[in-house]
C-alpha cells in the first residue's frame, strides 16, 4: 500500500526532471487558468486537470515523456492517472510547480 502511494504521488526513486526536460519531456501544470497566470515554469503547458479529459488531443506523442505539476501534487497524481488510462507511457508526477522549478533549473 506505502510503495502504491508513493509511486502515484512519485514519491519512489529520484526522477532527473533536468535530464527528462532535456530530452524532451512536456510539462503539463494542471492547475487553473488563475493559477498559472501567477506564476509557472517557462514552456509549459497549462492544461486544467478538470479539462484534461477534453484536451488530450494537445498531448499528441502518447510515448513522449509528460511530467505533470500543480500547487502541491495532489492534482498533478490525478492528471498522472488520467493520461495513464488514456494511453500515455512515460509520465512523473513533478508536485508542486515551484518544487518542479527548482529542480529543473
Amino acid at each position: 500500500m506505502i510503495e502504491r502511494l508513493k509511486k502515484l504521488f512519485g514519491l519512489g526513486s529520484k526522477v532527473n526532471y533536468p535530464e527528462l526536460v532535456q530530452n524532451g519531456a512536456i510539462i503539463v501544470d494542471v492547475r487553473s487558468k488563475a493559477e498559472y497566470s501567477t506564476g509557472h515554469i517557462e514552456d509549459s503547458i497549462n492544461i486544467p486537470v478538470d479539462a484534461l479529459r477534453n484536451n488530450l488531443y494537445k498531448l499528441k506523442d502518447k510515448n513522449q515523456p509528460i511530467i505533470t505539476c500543480c500547487a502541491s501534487g495532489m492534482r498533478s497524481a490525478s492528471a498522472k492517472s488520467i493520461l495513464k488510462s488514456n494511453g500515455y507511457t512515460t509520465i512523473y508526477n513533478g508536485g508542486g510547480w515551484s518544487s518542479l522549478r527548482n529542480k529543473i533549473s
